[in-house]
């Protein structure tokens, strides 16, 4: 004791040394006896001390670090490691089950939104990026910090042609007028329909005016559409690329729903930058995504106890079949051809399945590493939030746990490079749950 007594005191690190620290505004937290995962290389850093202030990571030191009027934590040989993320989520849909968008107000939706985005959090889910809703109000609320919950890139309403993915209507609820009666889901701004490239033009700008900070465009038939089937492409190369192009004009990019090789061809040839799902994907496709530098942004959905149950003779169900089926060789050819690969989970229709997130995430070790997984989550995802350039919302490096980041951390109790189970639990295991800076977790006090 009397020799770690000496080592402290002969090693005293001033925290109020430090550059652009301010006693009156800036916050202290020194992490003592943690080992790092980095969100980058596969092997911890042991034995090591982490130091931040205000909302940023200002010291990794093996030696024993002090603080001058700031909180110590004793991570007790525990894993520290950047926040986890996940680049397909819906905040607005997490909490509720789909169909409760038509018979509710947008009072009751965003409070299950802002409900479920607090639990996100919890989960120790720092980050997401949001594909598709009216989320804009709650990513405020949260950014003022009177709401608990992740940083948010959202998209706002998904751009979807008529009998698209995105077109909520019943079947019979046809023909609609010329002239632009918004349907209730585009008054809430969930969806926005468009047809033609002049109206794919001003829906996009509409999201961009909002504050999107990435575009969601439908390309492909989803699972849970009532009419449209998997195999159809959603936009002519025309409309898709006046999408591509107004996003590039705030500097910014498109996403889209994809799950047929069609839809994904058709999406990379108009000049999309980040394919949503993807696991119908052939290998040609795959090398295809390779050569246009194209994210896969891909889900480890699978037929199995987790999955979203659909009535068994439904086309719905039946859509759900064939596209978990492709999902083990898409992860295949993921690997086999080294494509960016994005992890997203597009968990939703209940608290239930949403708090399922950490689960999903450890699936991915039936094709990679635990630590290539957690690199997956933390920085790797964080390479494709950054593409939208100046309309980050949350400007500076994140996702990793480096001098001069930003301070998104979880203090995991045990080794999840050893036993990836544990973010399972997050519950449990997640014993502080730090977000800028500010902890919101910490069951070891």
């Amino acid at each position: 004791m009397n020799k770690l007594l000496g080592c402290l005191i002969s090693v005293v690190f001033l925290i109020t040394a430090l550059p652009g620290f301010s006693q009156e505004t800036e916050a202290v937290t020194l992490f003592t006896n943690v080992n790092v995962f980095d969100g980058v290389h596969e092997k911890l850093i042991k034995n090591t001390n982490v130091v931040v202030t205000g909302n940023v990571i200002t010291k990794i030191s093996n030696e024993p670090l002090m603080v001058a009027g700031g909180k110590v934590i004793d991570g007790g040989g525990r894993t520290l490691m950047p926040g986890l993320t996940d680049a397909h989520w819906h905040v607005m849909h997490a909490h509720i089950a789909s169909m409760q968008i038509f018979v509710n107000d947008i009072g009751y939706l965003t409070l299950a939104g802002a409900e479920s985005a607090e639990a996100t959090l919890m989960r120790g889910f720092t980050t997401v990026r949001d594909m598709g809703g009216p989320v804009f109000g709650i990513k405020k609320m949260i950014d003022e910090g009177r709401y608990v919950g992740p940083r948010i890139y959202p998209s706002g309403a998904y751009i979807t042609q008529t009998s698209g993915h995105g077109d909520f209507r019943f079947p019979t609820a046809m023909p609609r007028k010329d002239g632009r009666e918004l349907l209730d889901g585009e008054m809430m701004a969930w969806t926005a329909v468009a047809d033609g490239v002049p109206q794919v033009l001003r829906r996009v700008r509409e999201n961009l005016m909002r504050g999107a900070s990435q575009i969601k465009v439908m390309a492909g038939g989803g699972v849970a559409s009532l009419s449209d089937p998997l195999d159809v492409r959603q936009y002519t190369f025309e409309e898709m690329k006046a999408a591509v192009d107004a996003a590039a004009t705030w500097n910014t990019y498109v996403a889209v729903h994809a799950y047929s090789d069609y839809a994904v061809r058709g999406a990379l040839e108009a000049g999309v930058q980040s394919i949503e799902h993807g696991q119908m994907i052939t290998e040609d496709t795959a090398k295809l995504i390779k050569k246009k530098g194209a994210w896969l942004s891909l889900q480890p959905l699978l037929n199995d106890e987790d999955r979203v149950p659909f009535p068994e003779d439904s086309f719905e169900n039946k859509k759900f079949l064939a596209m978990t089926a492709g999902t083990e060789k898409a992860y295949e050819l993921a690997k086999k051809y080294n494509l960016k690969l994005a992890f997203g989970t597009d968990l939703q229709n209940g608290a239930a399945i949403a708090a399922k997130q950490g689960k999903s995430l450890a699936k991915l070790t039936r094709w990679y590493e635990p630590w290539e997984v957690l690199k997956m989550a933390t920085s790797a995802n964080y390479e494709l939030f950054k593409m939208s350039g100046p309309r980050d919302p949350y400007p500076g490096e994140n996702g990793v746990i480096k001098e001069g980041a930003l301070a998104d951390i979880i203090l995991v109790n045990g080794n999840p490079l050893e036993n990836i189970d544990l973010i399972a639990d997050p519950e449990k295991n997640f014993v502080i749950i730090m977000k800028d800076g500010k902890i919101y977790k910490n069951t070891l006090q």
